[in-house]
């Protein structure tokens, strides 16, 4: 109807907020980490997707005129000071009164950073409004200059106006990446930055989502009005409406209902927009707009429309518009029917114009009820890697490290650097790759969080309170080449690996100053000697169980390793031979191959009874021609001979005898979860494989006769040391639909592989739909893609499995599918870890209980949240 769909934005001194809001200054140009000690609202309930922030108050309230419950910034921010505004400044002004009689200003430090944590957490769209009133709160009648940070981005230049009681207000539109959104303010050496107000409002996913940029607000009015502004009641998302009715226009009005409920507007203008619009005067036809001498960057505009009047019968209001010379509509309007339209980003140079023309066969004129107009601010800069913030801010909360300086993001911006320590920016994101600690009066043992700064070259600890032994995991730090252990308390041997790394050249160490730190290889043992004499006898038992206990778990470790003497690779045993089946055993066992209960890339699988026992098992025959063949028959023995979890499928034993070869495992009887899907059931029992399994789907995920779901199939699996390491094949493996399209692609896979093909399964759970279908051209729909339209809706019930009959919780079916979508973000960086996975399924499972106990379908079935997720070998 509008041609094809565009983007446009108009700077617009006639629609910005003239009466209450005078703009700051602003010229456009975040992802955040985890932060400590940051609370959630105790008052959340009370608005519900609100953070609202009266800064330099020193109690919480709730505003008498719009019911929003604002907190202090005691939980937000950790520098600052507070200070009212000067009394002679102290104006009565609507919404926004009580929140501009004082401020908190920074004085000390470059950078100073307010850490918020809304409650629906990353992946959502937010609404940021930051409001500025100097008010001359500190006697001097100088107007200071700042900029303003989003996360890691520069957003915008802070200038204060030459009017001490004129307030500003700056606001974006942001897609948060991460849990934590960093609000920082940077001193450039033009005056002391300080704040009024800050606050976040949750929206839905509408059109305003825009996950690689921000949206700067520049318009947002709702013409034909003279009231000063449209807020929270009216508006659910708080945005602030400024109202006015442009020159050469006058304003209609009218009291009825506009229908957006019923027709599920993304927008959820509020009823009080609606109900007002902006005419051309007669005789005029034509609504015009032009600005000049913009800024060359893309803009955003979207135009909203209603008939709000009972026009005669047989007339209508039909228009074009028209955006620098491209046209769009015709648009007629039914009565109290809204539309909305808005464009695509689109770069605007010098100047920008839109008119609104009533077409030829139009009775009436054209009309305009709201405009929007944004700013497309690009987020080039990615905050520094997740696992080493953790690492950081882990750091600093177990030595009770508290620097003013230390604020927001580590390594970014990069003119903002944190002191003391360095980053590589060879990579995005930016890595950390020198620390100094020294002097820093640290005590306790050296924390293991250390061992997660895999890109350290460098550390500092030298002149502290250090106790305890030197551990191991320093040697392991794969980039190390200096390390300053000087000055502390240190005691015990050192690690042998790390003593080699240094006698090698390649680590730099430094130990002074350990007394009771025994540096060569030994002197602890004869430091010790005549304390050992007295008590060597009965401890010897102890020691003789230690190294046969050591010695059995190490042979039970090793033996499926061992090889046989055939030097014939392809064809040799490499499992042990303590569980091992003749051909003749697996034919009585299978009753002759009797039962087949399943097929894959090896070959059959058959159901089977051990002959001493009444044991259900299930035999993985490998076939001569299977696609897959000996080495991953080997690669999958190897695996599960040595690693054990309760949600890990059991290997019994196996077959080898050179022509033929099979896997016994136990038998899981309800069959896969593809075959019993079930909504939110096996989200109950988490698991984490220790593995990468590069295969991960719901028909390898087995179901035995209490539901509980077991991993297998592990023929393509892959284990790796660390976090980092990833395995690189020229033969992507797993199966279209659950295969990672970048590790596809690069053909590096590694553990964020396996949380892609995780997120597919949540939306198959979920939804009960496949990973992919195929619609009748032909084209493959993949399930994320049908999901997010209904998301972007709003409508959860059309995502959920109808089968559920609406037997679930809502927010808790909302959580796991923005878990579900967070696990299938394009970018491998952007995506979860397992263990955050993890925390996340147990808050919903920890909502949804209630609605599970209540159902009597299920009241007898145990659900158990397991902290025990890390395997065991055996």
């Amino acid at each position: 109807m509008f041609g094809r769909p565009v983007l446009v934005l108009v700077v617009s001194k006639l629609l910005w907020l003239t009466s209450l809001i005078h703009p700051l200054s602003a010229t456009s140009n975040n992802i955040t980490n985890d932060e400590f000690g940051i609370k959630k609202l105790a008052n959340a309930n009370v608005n519900p997707g609100f953070i609202s922030i009266d800064c330099g108050v020193d109690q919480d309230y709730t505003d008498k005129q719009t019911g929003i419950f604002y907190k202090t910034d005691k939980e937000f921010t950790s520098t600052g000071e507070n200070r009212d505004i000067s009394p002679d400044y102290d104006e009565v002004l609507p919404y926004s009164e009580r929140q501009l009689k004082n401020v908190r200003y920074f004085s000390k430090g470059r950078k100073n950073c307010y850490a918020l944590r809304p409650n629906r957490g990353k992946n959502h769209n937010y609404l940021i409004r930051v409001l500025f009133k100097y008010g001359n709160y500190d006697a001097k009648n100088l107007f200071p200059k700042f900029d303003l940070y989003l996360g890691v981005n520069y957003w915008m230049p802070v200038q204060v106006p030459e009017n001490a009681s004129a307030p500003g207000m700056f606001q974006i539109i942001h897609f948060s990446l991460t849990d934590i959104i960093y609000m920082c303010l940077v001193n450039t050496g033009s005056g002391v930055p300080f704040i009024s107000s800050l606050e976040v409002r949750l929206l839905n996913y509408s059109v305003y989502t825009n996950e690689s940029r921000a949206l700067v607000v520049l318009v947002m009015s709702d013409l034909g009005k003279s009231l000063s502004l449209v807020r929270y009641k009216d508006d659910v998302y708080d945005r602030a409406w400024n109202t006015e009715t442009p020159m050469f226009c006058k304003s209609i009005n009218t009291t009825a209902e506009v229908d957006n409920e019923e027709r599920n507007d993304p927008f959820r203008l509020p009823s009080e927009v609606w109900r007002s619009a902006a005419q051309p005067r007669s005789p005029l036809r034509i609504l015009n707009f032009r600005k000049a001498d913009i800024a060359n960057r893309e803009y955003y505009i979207c135009f909203h429309f209603a008939e709000i009047m009972q026009n005669p019968q047989g007339q209508i209001r039909e228009f074009t518009i028209i955006l620098n010379g491209e046209y769009f509509g015709p648009i007629k309007l039914e009565y109290l029917k809204p539309i909305s339209m808005c464009t695509r980003t689109f770069p605007f140079q010098q100047s920008f114009q839109y008119s609104i023309n009533a077409t030829v066969r139009s009775h009436l004129p054209p009309i305009l009820n709201a405009l929007e107009i944004y700013g497309v601010m690009p987020l080039p800069d990615l905050p520094t890697y997740l696992a080493d913030v953790e690492a950081i801010k882990a750091i600093m909360l177990s030595y009770n490290i508290n620097r003013d300086e230390w604020q927001g993001d580590p390594c970014m911006p990069r003119d903002l650097l944190w002191n003391r320590l360095n980053c590589s920016y060879d990579t995005n994101p930016p890595r950390i790759i020198s620390l100094d600690l020294s002097s820093s009066g640290l005590t306790g043992n050296i924390s293991s969080s250390f061992s997660t700064l895999e890109a350290l070259r460098s550390l500092n600890l030298s002149s502290n309170g250090l106790i305890g032994t030197v551990p191991e995991f320093l040697a392991r730090l794969p980039n190390l080449t200096t390390l300053n252990l000087s000055g502390n308390k240190l005691t015990g041997s050192l690690p042998q690996s790390l003593v080699e790394k240094s006698n090698n050249g390649n680590l730099q160490l430094s130990l002074g100053g350990n007394p009771s730190l025994c540096l060569k290889e030994n002197s602890c043992q004869k430091r010790k000697q005549n304390f050992l004499l007295p008590v060597i006898v009965s401890v010897t038992g102890i020691l003789v169980l230690l190294v046969f206990g050591s010695m059995a778990i190490f042979c039970r470790m090793k033996w499926p390793f061992a090889r046989p003497h055939s030097t014939n690779n392809e064809g040799s045993s490499v499992i042990s031979r303590n569980r091992c089946f003749s051909y003749s055993d697996i034919v009585s066992i299978t009753d002759n191959f009797r039962t087949m209960i399943g097929e894959g890339g090896f070959g059959k699988v058959y159901f089977g009874t051990l002959k001493d026992s009444t044991t259900q098992v299930a035999v993985k025959l490998l076939s001569q021609n299977s696609r897959q063949g000996h080495k991953e028959f080997q690669a999958e023995a190897q695996l599960l001979m040595i690693v054990h979890h309760k949600n890990l499928v059991s290997l019994i034993g196996y077959c080898d005898d050179r022509t033929n070869k099979a896997l016994i495992y136990e038998y899981m009887s309800n069959g896969n979860l593809r075959e019993h899907l079930s909504g939110l059931e096996y989200l109950h029992n988490g698991c984490k494989p220790p593995i990468i399994h590069r295969d991960f789907k719901t028909t390898n995920i087995l179901l035995n006769e209490k539901l509980q779901a077991k991993i297998s199939d592990f023929g393509l699996s892959r284990a790796f040391a660390n976090e980092s390491n990833s395995h690189v094949t020229t033969r992507p493996a797993g199966t279209f639909g659950y295969l990672d399209p970048q590790a596809q692609v690069s053909g590096s896979f590694n553990k964020k592989s396996d949380v892609y093909s995780f997120g597919i399964v949540l939306l198959e759970l979920v939804t009960g739909q496949p990973a992919i279908k195929r619609d009748l051209s032909g084209n493959i729909n993949r399930i994320q893609h049908s999901v997010t339209p209904m998301i972007e809706r709003g409508d959860i019930r059309s995502v959920v499995d109808p089968r559920l009959q609406g037997g679930y919780e809502n927010n808790s079916a909302w959580k796991i599918v923005e878990i579900a979508l967070s696990c299938v973000l394009d970018s491998a960086i952007l995506r979860p870890d397992m263990s955050s996975v993890l925390v996340d399924l147990k808050e919903c499972l920890a909502i949804a209980m209630p609605v599970v106990r209540s159902n009597n379908s299920l009241q007898n079935r145990s659900y158990d949240i397991d902290s025990d997720m890390v395997p065991s070998p055996r």
